[in-house]
């Protein structure tokens, strides 16, 4: 794979999985990630699905994503990382969330496609 072509791809995947959120689409969301996608944070590890289904209800929503300066990408055969500052504003059952968060997400080249299997995020600052 070209290393710059790589790269491009990869932001501009990122860039749309962040839209398929803001738009609160799980099953564009879905197509972004593996079966056995996780979400990492200070409260733990949570399989993915379980965001899945928090957005599908509308128990959770985001009305904005984006990425703080540039994005950092590495890759490593089929093994690709991308780690940028995102902030975001969510409504986790009714109630307003603004975050400033560094993210890491671990991607892997799976069938012809770079999809999403791990996601760690911290808070920025």
């Amino acid at each position: 794979m070209d290393g710059d072509r790589t790269e491009a791809e990869l932001i501009a995947l990122a860039a749309a999985w962040a839209q398929a959120i803001v738009a609160n689409d799980a099953t564009r969301i879905a197509d972004f990630v593996t079966d056995d996608w996780v979400l990492v944070s200070e409260s733990g590890v949570s399989p993915g699905h379980e965001f899945l289904a928090l957005v599908s209800s509308g128990e959770l929503t985001h009305s904005a994503m984006a990425a703080v300066g540039d994005s950092r990408v590495r890759v490593w055969g089929d093994t690709a990382v991308i780690t940028a500052r995102i902030t975001n504003t969510a409504h986790y059952r009714g109630r307003r969330f603004d975050a400033d968060e560094w993210t890491t997400d671990v991607f892997v080249h799976r069938d012809g496609r770079w999809r999403c299997a791990v996601s760690h995020y911290s808070t920025a600052g």
